[in-house]
C-alpha cells in the first residue's frame, strides 16, 4: 500500500507519447491510482507533447481537451483495457537540441520551454513520461533544461516509463506490450503456415522492429514460421561493406542483399527435399535501413530522423525478388505474398503478463518518486517483477543526448532457439 504519511507530491501529470502498446492502461492507471490513494490530484495529459509543445501560443490549457482529471470512477476497469486512455502522439519538443550546449539556446530550447511552461501553468509537482527510446531522450532533455534554470525557478522532477512492443530498450529485461504483441503476430503466423501448405507457397512477413528484432523473432518462434531475418543478422556473409553519407558523414551498414534472398531461398529448397513446399518467413522491419540506397530515395523522415518504413514496404520488395530467384535457380515457379504485420498488435487486449508487468511500472513511478524522492531516473523491473530506478545518465550518451538500442546479442540463447528451430540449411 502507498505510504500515506507523505504529501510531498501534490498534483502530478501523467503522459504517453510514441506509438501505441497493450497494456498501457495498466500502467497508466495503477500510477494514477497510486497518486489519488495518496491525495494527490493527477492529470492525464492527452495526446503526448503535441499540445504543451504549442503551449504558449495556443493560449492556456483546456480541462477535457488538452488534459484530464483522473477519479476512481475513471479508472475502474481501466487495468486490463484496450488502447490509450489519454491518447498519443509523436510530437519531439527536443528535436533540436542533439548536444548539452543547445539547452542554453533560446530559439532551440523553445519548444521545451513551452513544455515546462504549460507543465508548470498545471502547478504540477512531477511528470511521470512513458514511452519509447525518443521519449526517454525529451524526459531527460526535459530534466537538463530545468537543471540550468535560475535557482529561484520551478522545478518538477521527472520519471519515465519504458514502453516499447519490440522490447530493445537498454535497462529493462521485456518491455509491457512485447508479448502480447508477440501473441497477436503469432496467431497469425499460425494461421499462414496453414494457407501456405493448403496452396504450397510462401508468406513473407515484415514485423515491426525498426532498431532490433525481438518482436520478428518472438513472432516466429511461437508463430512456427520457417526462417526469421532481422538487423542483428547483417554481419558476416549478409553484409556489405558501410557506406558513407557524403553529405552527413554517417555511416550506414548495407545489406548484401543478393546473398539474403539467396538464403532464404536456400530455405525454400531445404524444405522441398523434405517435401514441405511452403512456409512462412518473417523478417524485421527495420532491415529496409540496411537496403541499397537506390531503394531509398525519395522516403520522408518524422521528427526523430527515422526513415518512412511502412513506405518502402519491405516485404513487398523481399516477396518479389524472392519469387524471382527462386525461379531463376530452380526453374519453377513458386506463388510468395508479401504482408506487414504490426498494427494489429499494438491495441491488442493485453495479457495478464503485461498487465502485471504495466501495473509495476506504473506503481513505480509512485515508489520512485515519493518512497525514494528520485528525479531523473527510468523505472525498471526484472526478476519476479522487482523494481529498480535507472539514472538517465546510464541509459542517454551524455554528448550526443541519446540512448543505446538493445540489440539480440549473435550466439545468445534466444538467438541459437530461433536458429535451432527454423529449417536448417547449408550457409
Amino acid at each position: 500500500m502507498p505510504n500515506k504519511q507523505n504529501h510531498d507530491i501534490k498534483r502530478v501529470a501523467i503522459l504517453f507519447a510514441g506509438g501505441p502498446a497493450p497494456a498501457a492502461n495498466a500502467v497508466i492507471s495503477t500510477a494514477a491510482f497510486s497518486f489519488l490513494e495518496e491525495g494527490a490530484q493527477v492529470f492525464g495529459i492527452k495526446h503526448g507533447y503535441s499540445r504543451l509543445a504549442e503551449y504558449t501560443a495556443a493560449g492556456p490549457l483546456q480541462e477535457g481537451v488538452d488534459y484530464i482529471r483522473f477519479t476512481h470512477d475513471s479508472l475502474t476497469n481501466a487495468r486490463s483495457s484496450r488502447g490509450i486512455m489519454i491518447g498519443t502522439a509523436r510530437t519531439n519538443p527536443g528535436k533540436h537540441v542533439s548536444a548539452p550546449e543547445h539547452l542554453k539556446d533560446k530559439e532551440l530550447v523553445a519548444p521545451l520551454r513551452r513544455v515546462y511552461e504549460g507543465l508548470c501553468s498545471l502547478e504540477v509537482d512531477a511528470l511521470i513520461s512513458i514511452g519509447g527510446d525518443d521519449t526517454l531522450k525529451t524526459a531527460n532533455k526535459l530534466k537538463m533544461f530545468q537543471d540550468n534554470l535560475p535557482a529561484d525557478a520551478r522545478r518538477f522532477p521527472v520519471i519515465h516509463l519504458p514502453k516499447t512492443i519490440d522490447n530493445d530498450y537498454s535497462g529493462i529485461d521485456f518491455t509491457f506490450g512485447f508479448f502480447t504483441a508477440v501473441e497477436t503476430l503469432a496467431e497469425e503466423i499460425r494461421n499462414l503456415n496453414f494457407d501456405a501448405a493448403a496452396g504450397r507457397a510462401y508468406f513473407l512477413c515484415e514485423a515491426m522492429g525498426r532498431s532490433a528484432g525481438w518482436l520478428a523473432y518472438g513472432a516466429a518462434i511461437a508463430g512456427e514460421a520457417s526462417m526469421v531475418l532481422s538487423v542483428e543478422d547483417i554481419v558476416g556473409a549478409l553484409a556489405d561493406e558501410e557506406m558513407v553519407n557524403q553529405d552527413t558523414g554517417e555511416k550506414r551498414k548495407i545489406m548484401a542483399l543478393d546473398r539474403v534472398i539467396d538464403r532464404m531461398v536456400d530455405m525454400m529448397i531445404a524444405r522441398e527435399r523434405d517435401s514441405r513446399p511452403y512456409g512462412t518467413i518473417v523478417v524485421a522491419e527495420g532491415l529496409a535501413e540496411y537496403l541499397p540506397s537506390k531503394y531509398l530515395e525519395g522516403v520522408d523522415r518524422d521528427d526523430h530522423g527515422h526513415i518512412n518504413i511502412s513506405s518502402i514496404n519491405l516485404s513487398a520488395l523481399f516477396s518479389k525478388l524472392v519469387a524471382h530467384r527462386y525461379n531463376e535457380r530452380t526453374g519453377r515457379t513458386r506463388k510468395v505474398n508479401g504482408l506487414q504485420l504490426g498494427y494489429e498488435a499494438r491495441c491488442a487486449p493485453p495479457h495478464a503478463y503485461d498487465v502485471m508487468l504495466g501495473a509495476q511500472l506504473g506503481v513505480g513511478a509512485y515508489r520512485a518518486l515519493v518512497e525514494e524522492k528520485l528525479n531523473g531516473v527510468m523505472v525498471s523491473v526484472s526478476g519476479q517483477l522487482d523494481l529498480h530506478f535507472v539514472p538517465f545518465e546510464k541509459l542517454v550518451d551524455p554528448q550526443t543526448l541519446v540512448t543505446k538500442v538493445r540489440f539480440i546479442e549473435l550466439k545468445s540463447d534466444f538467438h541459437k532457439l530461433a536458429r535451432f528451430l527454423e529449417t536448417c540449411i547449408d550457409i
